[in-house]
């Protein structure tokens, strides 16, 4: 079997993860993609993250209806902050050694990738999927790590979760950047605004 874990603070998940996860599938040919929403991001202390359980939800949503896609609550569950490496190793013990684990990641965290904890044992861990990003350029990226990802060819939409954030406290509309049931779950929860 072949997984691939998108991680992320999914706050809130949009289109293009839903495209991203789409193309992997296609592309790698995994069984199916996990979303895995993090409790706390290390890297995104600072900022204020919407509560997991609604983080959570609005993901169960987007891939309710999506045999091959779902939804883990493993970095939920576990200790703040998460870090990708802890993931992994839990996953592996309840995966099994025989599945391959394809960790999708955009090109912002390849770059940022020797900042993680343990990154010498992530490397050796799972396998990578590299998602293009408008203006970041992969090739400056670590040897060790560009040299063991592999680049999602699909094609780049530009969309962000601030963004939508920042439209949803406008009041303006969303329903093009993120599934109608999650559209409708935020206006229900009032959530950023």
């Amino acid at each position: 079997m072949a997984t691939g874990i998108m991680g992320g603070t999914f706050d809130p998940i949009h289109v293009a993860h839903l495209m991203i996860a789409e193309e992997a599938l296609r592309e790698f040919d995994l069984d199916r993609v996990v979303f895995m929403p993090s409790a706390q991001p290390p890297h995104k202390q600072v900022q204020e993250v919407t509560p997991i359980e609604h983080r959570l939800e609005m993901v169960r949503l987007a891939v309710a209806g999506e045999p091959r896609m779902g939804v883990s609550d493993l970095e939920a569950r576990s200790p703040a902050p998460s870090y990708t490496i802890e993931t992994i190793r839990r996953l592996r013990v309840e995966l099994g050694e025989d599945e391959t684990i394809y960790f999708i990641m955009g090109a912002d965290s390849l770059t940022q990738f020797f900042t993680w904890k343990d990154p010498e044992d992530l490397l050796t861990s799972c396998e990578f999927v590299v998602v293009p990003r408008p203006g970041v350029a992969i090739e400056g990226a670590d040897d060790r790590i560009r040299n063991k990802a592999h680049i999602l060819d699909s094609p780049m939409l530009d969309i962000s979760s601030s963004d939508i954030r920042e439209r949803v406290r406008r009041g303006e509309l969303i329903d093009h950047l993120v599934p109608p049931e999650v559209s409708a779950y935020i206006s229900e929860k009032k959530l950023y605004s």
